[in-house]
This record gives structure tokens, C-alpha cells and sequence, in this order.
């Protein structure tokens, strides 16, 4: 399964938050790249939006999804708990 960003982890923050129902989310500046963004959930899955357009949603709980620039999807349930 590909990593979670293909990016450099060359960013700087550009603002945060947390809503009312207790998710994180953080908007990154990777330059020349373009914006980004993560959210980190409080039912403990998070997301990648990356500036290449691809994505990536782990469900805290096995299951995964990492979406590429082109659209490709790779999905991963992970090993039961």
C-alpha cells in the first residue's frame, strides 16, 4: 500500500482547529506544491488531503483507503482485532 503522502514533508502550518464534535484538522503550506491538509478525528481516524490531489483516510480501526492523483484507489482492511 502506498505511504500516506507522496509529498515532501517540507510544510509550514498555516492554521488549525477543532470543531465542535472534538476533530483536529491543520492546513499545511508545501510551498511551490501547493496546500494540503490533515484532519485527526476523535474517533481516532484521520485524513491526508495532499497537494498532488491525492488522498488518504485510515479509519483508526484496520481499514484504509489512499487515493492517488490519478484516481487510482487502493483499499487495505488490516488484520482483525
Amino acid at each position: 500500500m502506498p505511504h500516506k503522502s507522496s509529498q515532501s514533508s517540507d510544510y509550514s502550518h498555516t492554521g488549525s482547529g477543532t470543531n465542535s464534535s472534538g476533530n483536529h484538522w491543520c492546513s499545511r503550506d508545501y510551498g511551490t506544491s501547493g496546500m494540503g491538509y490533515h484532519y485527526s478525528n476523535s474517533d481516532s481516524s484521520y485524513y491526508y488531503s495532499n497537494p498532488n490531489e491525492s488522498t488518504y483516510y485510515n479509519s483508526g480501526d484496520g481499514y484504509s483507503k489512499y487515493t492517488s492523483p490519478s484516481g487510482d484507489v487502493y483499499e487495505s482492511r488490516g488484520s482483525s482485532k
